[in-house]
């Protein structure tokens, strides 16, 4: 099959599911009492939340450019931070495709050596953002076991009915995963005995090289724990984006809403930080569903965690997710866009 072809195919496909995700998410949704509940909240802290999701970009930016700066040490935060906000607006167009984007930007802006040679090549880079990644993945399980610690009581029942039962449910998932492992590590051997000059399996080789020497970039930073407090920063505004959205709901006039509606968002007045935190980690475990720009995964994923942890209904739940999710997009989009007129700019002269 062309790859153009496959390529707008597998694109329409998630775009398909996202379109599945929203509409059985938003079927029965009564839309004056969710119209009700847009207009009178406290647009001010979403408002805040949107500025701290343009902070977050930042702190990500210098967080990025310290596993870079070991392979060249030129980069500049201007350019990690153009590049992760022109990712992050290509994202919601292609699941995914931001990765690339934000790498092949950073390979653009990169110094020379003696041979001309970018000092930052197209595999070294995505191997530093592997690496980004993964530390995303370790400071999500960090947050986890901080969470469970703090209100183990109330999410037994969720993660015993809910996270174990799907995880249980899902053990052939796990058994690919490990066959694809072995699969890989086999095809690697294969590339490193079979990688004579000018070989397939010497590009194929050299080029996972070069993904390892992004990944081992993390491990040569000059200031380890800079990197570290950056990491606990940007989660603490991740944090704070997700509470103050639930402060954007919190009592709020709901004379002109129903009965029900009221009695819901009086829930939502009883949370606090930790369910914040809570909340925030469930919007990151969506984005796993590689659906462009996380429509209708984050709605699905954030309202039936409010539902199932805080018996909060479901249309409520989406209320806050409506809030939380198109408030950064439109910071994507605006961060996005500025990234992108800069560099127009910056071309032009």
């Amino acid at each position: 099959m062309n790859k153009k072809v496959s390529s707008v195919l597998k694109y329409a496909l998630w775009i398909a599911v996202a379109v599945i995700l929203l509409y059985f998410s938003f079927r029965g949704v009564n839309w004056k009492d969710f119209g009700d509940a847009l207009r009178y909240c406290k647009w001010e802290w979403v408002i805040v939340s949107m500025f701290l999701g343009a902070l977050a970009f930042l702190v990500r930016s210098f967080r990025w450019r310290m596993i870079i700066t070991p392979i060249d040490p030129s980069t500049s935060w201007v350019t990690t931070f153009n590049a992760y906000n022109i990712c992050m607006i290509a994202n919601l167009v292609l699941p995914r495709v931001g990765e690339v984007v934000r790498s092949g930007y950073v390979v653009k802006h990169s110094e020379r050596d003696a041979e001309g040679k970018h000092l930052v090549t197209m595999d070294k880079a995505l191997g530093t953002v592997v690496m980004d990644r993964v530390w995303d993945i370790v400071s999500l399980l960090v947050v986890l076991a901080i969470m469970v610690a703090l209100m183990w009581d109330r999410f037994r029942t969720f993660f015993h009915s809910d996270v174990m039962a799907g995880a249980g449910s899902n053990l052939h998932v796990g058994r690919w995963a490990v066959v694809l492992l072995i699969a890989g590590v086999v095809f690697l051997f294969l590339c490193w005995l079979f990688r004579e000059k000018g070989s397939i399996w010497a590009r194929v080789w050299n080029f996972m090289k070069g993904i390892g020497d992004g990944l081992r970039s993390s491990f040569q930073m000059d200031n380890v724990w800079l990197f570290i407090l950056l990491t606990a920063l940007m989660w603490l505004i991740y944090w704070l984006m997700s509470a103050t959205v639930l402060w954007a709901l919190q009592g709020i006039d709901t004379s002109a809403m129903s009965p029900e509606m009221a009695g819901a968002l009086e829930k939502v007045n009883q949370l606090g930080l930790v369910d914040a935190l809570f909340l925030m980690m469930m919007g990151a475990i969506s984005s796993v569903i590689p659906v462009p720009g996380g429509f209708g995964a984050f709605h699905t994923v954030v309202g039936g965690a409010l539902a199932a942890v805080y018996g909060i209904p479901f249309e409520v739940g989406l209320i806050f997710a409506t809030l939380s999710h198109e408030s950064q997009v439109i910071c994507d989009i605006v961060c996005g866009a500025t990234s992108y007129a800069f560099e127009t700019g910056r071309k032009g002269k």
